[in-house]
């Protein structure tokens, strides 16, 4: 606690200070143009990735980076509400699927369920391990998790492509979905922006 108290002192004598202007646009508003799904992962910081200023991504974080099916049945739904607002409140135009290399989750995913929330939360995503087994088998366990990996960014893609904000969106052409993911060992960026549903690295 000591170590981001003093981290907090540090960013409030050097980084607020030198872009205090900035600090009171914000204060009065936000209108991001991207909104960001990705994991917990104390690993993979949206921001830090995208060298990003404050303002510009709306985050929402969870385990895995899922999206759930549309379901609008009065339970709590962070996710869900996260991506209403973002879509229907701040108007951003990219919404990004970020998944990322070594994730948690997908090791929770294929092995045992474990936890009181965990387990069922994971357990959406088994579509994508069932294809992900189907493709490469249980032999590989590092390839089959890397596949899972993307395979659920598809899933969480085709999820999110169901809300019907985010239809209307698409369809008029003011919204653009888009499936990332960061590879924590090598620093890469790959990409799927194509109909094939292939990742390609961009950076």
């Amino acid at each position: 606690m000591r170590r981001l108290i003093e981290g907090f002192r540090l960013f409030h004598q050097t980084y607020y200070q030198q872009h205090r202007d900035m600090f009171d646009q914000l204060a009065q508003g936000q209108s991001p143009k991207a909104m960001v799904i990705s994991c917990c992962d104390s690993r993979v910081d949206p921001a830090l990735i995208f060298n990003a200023s404050p303002g510009d991504i709306f985050t929402l974080r969870n385990v895995a980076n899922l999206v759930p099916p549309f379901s609008p049945d009065g339970n709590y739904h962070g996710t869900s509400a996260a991506i209403e607002f973002a879509v229907g409140s701040l108007n951003v135009e990219h919404i990004i699927i970020l998944g990322h290399a070594r994730c948690g989750g997908i090791t929770a995913l294929l092995g045992a369920h474990e936890g009181e929330f965990i387990g069922p939360w994971m357990r959406m995503a088994e579509p994508a391990r069932d294809i992900a087994l189907a493709q490469v088998g249980d032999g590989d366990h590092e390839l089959l998790h890397r596949v899972c990996e993307l395979e659920t960014i598809k899933l969480s893609l085709a999820n999110l492509a169901a809300f019907p904000c985010v239809q209307r969106r698409v369809a008029d052409g003011t919204l653009a979905l888009h499936g990332w993911y960061f590879d924590i060992e090598k620093g890469e960026l790959l990409a799927m922006e194509n109909v094939d549903g292939v990742f390609e690295r961009v950076v």
